[in-house]
């Protein structure tokens, strides 16, 4: 495996990367596909390294799995906004103040392990880094998502 991710480094670093992560098989399974080896990691090792086309072939084979990436990244952009404005559309106060009231909520949940701490009372450690891992989703998301729905517009003006 070491061999393998060694020659996709410096070929292709995301898919070095898929290799490494959960995907790996799958991953090496599209690897050997496209150089026609067996799916295995011995195979396609010794594909790459035996082959110099391989590595063009491999490079291909990174542009496309980036190309997937940024369109189903954009896909899900474009579902949040749709979400994001069938809420606002819609009768309940609920769905209209959910991002808000979930961003005060995290801010209460910090301000409280904050207070605890001031007062000598210990929390538990990972609570407080979760807590904060959701502020951060949550105001990313609430936030960032919209600046960046407001830039998209004004380029498209």
């Amino acid at each position: 495996m070491n061999d393998l991710l060694g020659l996709l480094k410096n070929i292709a670093p995301t898919l070095a990367t898929a290799v490494a992560g959960p995907l790996g098989g799958a991953a090496v399974s599209a690897i050997a596909s496209r150089l026609g080896v067996s799916d295995t990691v011995e195979e396609v090792a010794k594909a790459i390294a035996g082959d110099p086309a391989a590595a063009q072939k491999i490079a291909e084979l990174e542009l496309e799995f980036a190309k997937v990436a940024a369109d189903a990244g954009k896909n899900e952009n474009d579902n949040i906004s749709n979400r994001w404005d069938s809420d606002m559309s819609s009768d309940s106060w609920l769905s209209k103040n959910i991002r808000p009231m979930s961003l005060v909520a995290i801010f209460m949940g910090y301000f409280l392990f904050a207070m605890m701490s001031a007062f000598g009372l210990n929390a538990n450690e990972s609570y407080v880094q979760l807590l904060g891992q959701w502020g951060m989703l949550i105001m990313g998301a609430y936030f960032g998502g919209r600046t960046i729905e407001k830039l998209a517009e004004m380029k498209k003006k």
